[in-house]
């Protein structure tokens, strides 16, 4: 069932869980995400990030994930996140993405105002959500993978959404749900991250719609609660299924080392189920059990 994101977040503020929103840039990582969620029964986001054109256009694989997302039994909102160039968000909107993120937060804070009221302006008249995202969130020492570029020679807390300019962001733009920054970053933690979950309940207190997590993996499953608690609905997730999905295809290969009858299509398989088996741990600690 295709919805949008202000619907989804809906159904999460209903049942008191956050729901995972999973970049899907092939077909396998797609079917991975969508088979996990019928069968927890779990709402899902399924998203295409802007930088992810190098491994599959949005021309090709978008229709595919709407097709997906009409044909399953649960709540399925397609987003496009990290949206950072305006011929790119045109494109989702085009295609039929319910969800949009205009992610303009490397710029000055009017300038993010600016296109983000553009974005909500366009996205609206077309029924469609949009997310935008105040503060900045960091890349881990060991890299990214969902295309954030943390600023040189920046204290980290210096990039932590500011409550009081959240409210003026959210009033000024309209947007329909706001990525904050309180410790999270993109990519493969070196340290385990020291989160700032108290900043989530202060933003919450100034403003009236969801809150997305950005960096997700690598957060311990207590941290994911306690931030669901405090007022995340969304949370973004990708790294660490990736990883599931090379760990299974490689454990694959070894155990079939001497088997010349394996093909192509039993190596990607076997990373889909790696990646599956990951999604539904994440699923089952958003859904808070």
């Amino acid at each position: 069932m295709l919805v949008t994101l202000k619907e989804i977040c809906k159904i999460a503020d209903e049942r008191g869980i956050g729901v995972g929103a999973f970049n899907v840039p092939n077909l396998e990582a797609l079917t991975a995400v969508v088979e996990a969620a019928e069968e927890l029964n779990a709402p899902v986001i399924i998203a295409h990030v802007e930088i992810h054109e190098k491994y599959v256009p949005i021309e090709v694989i978008g229709p595919i994930m709407i097709e997906t997302a009409k044909n399953a039994s649960v709540p399925v909102c397609v987003h496009l996140d990290h949206g950072t160039s305006f011929n790119e968000i045109m494109k989702a909107l085009r295609i039929g993405f319910t969800s949009v993120m205009i992610d303009a937060s490397s710029e000055d804070y009017d300038t993010n105002v600016e296109r983000t009221k553009e974005i909500v302006r366009i996205a609206h008249g077309m029924g469609v959500s949009v997310e935008a995202e105040l503060g900045h969130i960091l890349v881990s020492e060991k890299g990214a993978s969902e295309g954030d570029v943390t600023p040189n020679n920046v204290n980290p807390k210096d990039c932590y959404t500011d409550p009081e300019k959240a409210r003026e962001f959210v009033k000024n733009t309209g947007v329909d749900a706001l990525a904050i920054a309180f410790g999270t970053a993109h990519g493969v933690y070196a340290a385990k991250p020291v989160l700032d979950l108290q900043r989530i309940m202060e933003i919450k207190k100034k403003i009236d719609i969801p809150l997305v997590m950005h960096g997700g993996s690598g957060v311990s499953s207590d941290e994911f609660k306690t931030a669901i608690q405090n007022g995340i609905k969304k949370i973004n997730y990708y790294t660490y299924m990736a990883l599931s999905g090379a760990d299974r295809a490689k454990k694959f290969l070894y155990e079939n080392r001497d088997n010349d009858s394996v093909q192509f299509h039993d190596i990607v398989m076997a990373g889909k189920e790696g990646m599956k088996e990951n999604v539904k741990i994440a699923m089952n600690t958003f859904l808070m059990k």
